[in-house]
């Protein structure tokens, strides 16, 4: 079966994993990434192993149309972290499929890890579904991966246990099984859609309960979090902390130690172990 992939590293093990059930790849379709959240170094290392076309610029049915007409109508489309919503490949491929981070239909949208460990979703998991054409991640589901969420489940175990999820899709179901699942896709019906989050989405709030706050921390991990640290604010990758009767406000540096600072919260106190007076994002800009 030859396939085209569109996406970056964040699930790029699906086309590690296409390749060795036996796929062919023809062509990548990615977009640029800042190397500090985003990533694309690996798929377009594969692409090159492979001597394959890399586009940057925004996947559209033209390109679509260009592949059939080179590769055959037989040919799949494969998105998986890609920005852009995929039109025009209905009478041009005759597969379309993504690759999404969720147990569709729970947590549509742009990256719905943050919130399965804020909500305490006790499981989680991975779908393959049919391309839609009218919304993100709506397409009938193909395939899907369950598995177990832990209590102190963090943003870097949950991407983790994604993206070897995604690979088990690839390898099994959709890489061995696509003609035969494609004929008996099971409809999504009503679904959840979580937007993209923002800093106050990021940010900690020392009036609620330490488990609460190093929940959220666990979230984010090194994507971090927001706080306020005395006067400054600043950005918290790693804290743990402790439940303590008290009579500090919250929010009250009460004790620091180089860079650790411990914060008084509602029940206890939060000790950050790791942050940054500026963002990842912008770390490396600092002087130019």
């Amino acid at each position: 079966m030859k396939f085209a992939f569109a996406g970056i590293d964040f699930l790029g093990g699906v086309f590690d994993g296409l390749v060795e059930a036996g796929w062919t790849p023809v062509k990548l379709f990615t977009r640029p990434c800042d190397g500090i959240y985003d990533h694309n170094d690996v798929v377009v290392a594969q692409a090159r192993r492979h001597r394959i076309p890399i586009q940057l610029s925004r996947l559209r049915p033209d390109d679509i149309e260009g592949l059939a007409k080179e590769h055959g109508r037989d040919l799949v489309l494969v998105v998986s972290g890609y920005p852009w919503l995929v039109r025009g490949w209905h009478g041009r491929v005759r597969y379309a499929l993504n690759i999404h981070p969720s147990p569709l239909p729970t947590g549509r949208g742009p990256y719905p890890l943050f919130k399965a460990i804020l909500d305490g979703y006790e499981s989680w998991g991975v779908t393959a579904h049919v391309l839609a054409e009218q919304g993100f991640d709506t397409g009938d589901i193909l395939a899907q991966d369950i598995f177990a969420l832990a209590e102190r489940e963090t943003h870097e175990t949950l991407l983790a246990k994604c993206q070897m999820a995604a690979r088990r899709l690839a390898l099994g179901p959709i890489g061995k099984e696509l003609a035969e699942r494609w004929r008996r896709p099971e409809p999504q019906g009503d679904g959840s859609y979580w937007p993209r989050v923002n800093d106050a989405d990021r940010s900690l709030d020392f009036r609620k309960d330490v488990a609460e706050i190093l929940r959220r921390v666990r979230a984010f991990g090194t994507i971090e979090t927001i706080a306020r640290l005395g006067d400054a604010r600043v950005y918290v990758a790693a804290a743990d902390g402790w439940t303590e009767a008290h009579r500090h406000a919250p929010g009250t540096v009460v004790h620091r130690h180089r860079r650790h600072a411990v914060i008084a919260a509602r029940d206890g106190y939060v000790q950050i172990t790791r942050w940054s007076p500026v963002p990842l994002s912008e770390a490396g800009q600092i002087g130019r």
